[in-house]
C-alpha cells in the first residue's frame, strides 16, 4: 500500500488517459493527492479518472480535464483550471508524451512539429504557466524524458531531440527557480509497457545490426510497468524528495547500465 505522503497536496498530471501518466494519477491519488488529470482523449480519460478514483486514499480525489498542452490557451486552461477547483498548485507531473519511428530522412517537418509540439513545447507551456502558482506554493516539477535522451536511438531523431531538450530545460529550471524553492526533475524511463512503446513499429528492412540494437532497446527483460514511474514521481513530489533538484532518475531496469 502507498504511503500517504501527499495529503492535501494538488497536483496536475498531463497524459493521464494511459500508461505512465494514468499510473501517476492514481499514485497520487493513492498518497492523499488532489489530482487534476489532463488527456486530449477524454473516454480514455474517463476511465482512467473512475480507476484511479476507486483506489483513492481518504481525501485523494482525480478529476478530469481535456486539453491539448501543445496548444497555448490549452495549456494555461490547464492550469486554471485546477486553481478554480482548489485555489493552488503544489505539483506537476509533465508526462503526456508521443512517439513515432521513422528514418531521420523520411521524416516530413509535419511530424517533426507534432512531436516537439507535444513533448517539448507543451512541456513549456504547462511550465510556463504552472510557475507563478509553483512560486507560491514552493511546489515540485517533475517532466518525462527518456534514456533516448542519453542513448542514442535510432528511428526516434524527433523524440530522442524532445526528450533530451526537456533533460536541459528542466536542469535549467532548476537552478532558475531554487531561491524560489521550487525544485524540478525529470524521470527517464526505458521500455516500459505502455501503449507509446507497445505500439511501436521499426521499419521492416533492418540490417542483423540494427535488428540486434533494436533488441537491445526494447527488450522484454528491460521493461518496466507504468507504476515503477509513477512511484519515483510521487518520491519526487512529496517531502521525501525535498533536497532533490536537477536531476534525471534513469528508471530502466539497468538496460543501459
Amino acid at each position: 500500500m502507498p504511503l500517504e505522503r501527499l495529503t492535501d497536496r494538488i497536483a496536475i498530471v498531463t497524459g493521464a488517459a494511459s500508461g505512465i501518466g494514468k499510473a501517476t494519477a492514481a499514485r497520487l491519488a493513492a498518497e492523499g493527492a488532489k489530482v487534476l488529470a489532463s488527456d486530449i482523449t477524454a473516454d480514455a480519460l474517463e476511465v482512467s479518472v473512475k480507476e484511479a478514483n476507486a483506489g483513492a486514499a481518504a481525501g485523494g480525489e482525480v478529476v478530469a480535464h481535456v486539453a491539448d498542452i501543445s496548444d497555448e490557451a490549452q495549456a494555461a486552461g490547464t492550469i486554471e483550471a485546477a486553481i478554480g477547483r482548489w485555489g493552488r498548485i503544489d505539483g506537476l507531473a509533465n508526462i503526456a508524451g508521443m512517439l513515432r519511428t521513422v528514418r531521420t530522412h523520411e521524416t516530413d517537418l509535419a511530424t517533426w512539429n507534432t512531436i516537439i509540439g507535444v513533448n517539448l513545447t507543451g512541456t513549456f507551456l504547462m511550465c510556463r504557466a504552472a510557475l507563478p502558482h509553483l512560486i507560491e506554493s514552493k511546489g515540485s516539477i517533475v517532466n518525462a524524458a527518456s534514456t533516448s535522451s542519453f542513448f542514442g536511438h535510432p528511428w526516434m531523431g524527433a523524440y530522442a531531440a524532445s526528450k533530451g531538450a526537456i533533460h536541459s530545460f528542466t536542469q535549467s529550471l532548476a537552478v532558475e527557480y531554487s531561491q524560489d524553492g521550487v525544485r524540478a526533475n525529470c524521470v527517464a524511463p526505458g521500455s516500459v509497457h505502455s501503449g507509446i512503446t507497445n505500439g511501436v513499429e521499426f521499419p521492416a528492412d533492418l540490417t542483423k545490426a540494427e535488428s540486434k540494437l533494436v533488441r537491445r532497446i526494447m527488450s522484454p527483460t528491460g521493461f518496466g510497468d507504468p507504476e515503477d514511474v509513477a512511484a519515483v514521481v510521487a518520491l519526487l513530489l512529496s517531502n521525501d524528495g525535498k533536497h532533490i533538484t536537477g536531476e534525471v532518475i534513469r528508471i530502466d531496469g539497468g538496460t543501459h547500465a
